[in-house]
């Protein structure tokens, strides 16, 4: 009985392992599938106007830029030095099928290996930088929604 009272506790925690080797690995970050539906559902409070893409490109040259580009084609410096494969705003179709709240959460959230903005900038900088992210796709003539 002795016996079977120290084995026991061995066998289940062989099991546990055993059983934690063989699940893979959670995935690094969520994917675009994991953005809630309310949030794809959130309509943009702020107009696209001069005045709310100005603002939004001083947040874009400050912290955009380094990976997603001057112009948003995703081959700034710093995704070059890093490698990273970032998706191209001046191709229409890169946003075709996302919602302004969509790209709202995935600014405030981030994604992969883009760092949130979070709490780093106010609700209304975030959908101006919505609006510019959307712009960049008309600067190079594509009429956007």
């Amino acid at each position: 009985m002795y016996r079977f009272a120290l084995i026991f506790p061995a066998l289940i925690l062989i099991a546990g392992f055993a059983q934690q080797s063989s699940n893979p690995p959670a995935a690094k970050t969520p994917s675009y599938a994991a953005i809630p539906v309310e949030a794809t559902k959130q309509p943009n409070p702020v107009k696209s106007t001069p005045e709310s893409l100005a603002r939004a490109k001083k947040w874009w040259t400050l912290d955009c830029e380094m990976c997603h580009g001057k112009n948003g084609d995703g081959k700034g410096d710093t995704a070059k030095e890093m490698k990273l494969q970032i998706v191209d705003f001046t191709d229409p179709a890169t946003l075709k099928d996302r919602t302004d709240g969509e790209v709202f959460y995935i600014i405030k959230n981030g994604h992969n290996d883009m760092p949130a903005e979070g709490p780093r900038i106010k609700t209304e900088e975030n959908w101006d930088l919505v609006n510019y992210v959307r712009s960049l796709a008309k600067k190079n003539g594509e009429a956007k929604q």
